[in-house]
């Protein structure tokens, strides 16, 4: 009976929306407005499913079961997507504002490092030019003069001071390279019998000499199996002097120079930055 009811109710709302157009042919005086006429669309949405469920019912018999409107299930299934949908861009927001502030820092971080490396390149660079400029040899002393013998063979004259060194007779290897250098100044041993000579001289504690010999032997950097025991002993001869920060730089460009040094002569170079207090 209640579905019956129900049914008799729908069917009299159909009979009068039908019968509403032909009560009165006299158009309102007034237009509806937009809302007006957004209720009036609902109102005949309504209309159109209370005339399926009658009908329903009548050619079914079947329990009516009222769904709703189309238009309202799609928007109330939009808005919940796009509740999704702003839900996921406030993560994406929060990402790429977190990504922002990991960009800035790292671009902080880059621009302190490039300052730290400009330091530093502008600290070595001024070490080299240092260098570079004691490395003009002093004018020679009257024993080196004394020394200095005519040129002669070049080979037989280095030759003959690396067996005095080797035979122990430090005083006269210490003239013989002395006069080795004297002689053939743009020799392509010269170089090395500069080494030699600083050897002999920081034997005798001569350690003001014994730089200025290491560095003209160490010009230029020669990537030969002597120059970096003559930079390391440099670095000796500089901390004798009482100039730690001198032999710090200096061991800071053996470990630039010469990155391949054999285990033995690095170890001798981290022995002497413990001595000399390197940071």
């Amino acid at each position: 009976m209640r579905v019956r009811r129900i049914a008799l109710t729908a069917l009299a709302l159909v009979v009068i929306s039908t019968a509403g157009p032909a009560v009165s042919q006299t158009p309102m005086e007034d237009p509806l407005d937009v809302r007006d006429a957004k209720r009036v669309d609902r109102m005949e949405k309504v209309i159109r499913e209370l005339r399926a469920i009658v009908f329903q019912l009548r050619d079914t018999g079947k329990p009516v079961v009222v769904q709703p409107a189309d238009t309202d299930a799609r928007m109330s299934e939009f808005a919940i997507k796009l509740g999704d949908l702003e839900g996921a861009l406030r993560g994406v927001n929060g990402s790429l504002e977190g990504a922002t502030r990991d960009a800035d820092q790292a671009k902080r971080e880059n621009a302190a490092l490039r300052a730290q490396l400009k330091g530093l390149n502008d600290r070595l660079a001024a070490a080299e030019q240092k260098l570079i400029a004691a490395q003009v040899p002093p004018p020679p002393t009257a024993a080196e003069e004394a020394a200095a013998s005519p040129p002669g063979d070049p080979g037989k004259d280095f030759a003959t001071a690396r067996q005095l060194m080797l035979s122990g007779d430090y005083d006269a290897a210490e003239q013989a390279f002395a006069a080795y250098v004297a002689n053939y100044p743009d020799g392509p041993r010269a170089p090395e019998a500069s080494f030699w000579w600083g050897k002999t001289l920081a034997a005798r504690k001569a350690y003001a000499e014994s730089a200025r010999a290491y560095i003209t032997a160490i010009r230029g950097w020669p990537q030969t199996p002597w120059a970096p025991e003559a930079v390391v002993e440099l670095a000796k001869s500089l901390a004798a002097l009482k100039k730690p920060a001198d032999a710090c730089q200096t061991l800071d460009e053996f470990t630039r120079r010469y990155p391949k040094a054999p285990p033995a002569m690095a170890g001798r170079a981290t022995a002497l930055r413990a001595q000399a207090k390197c940071s």
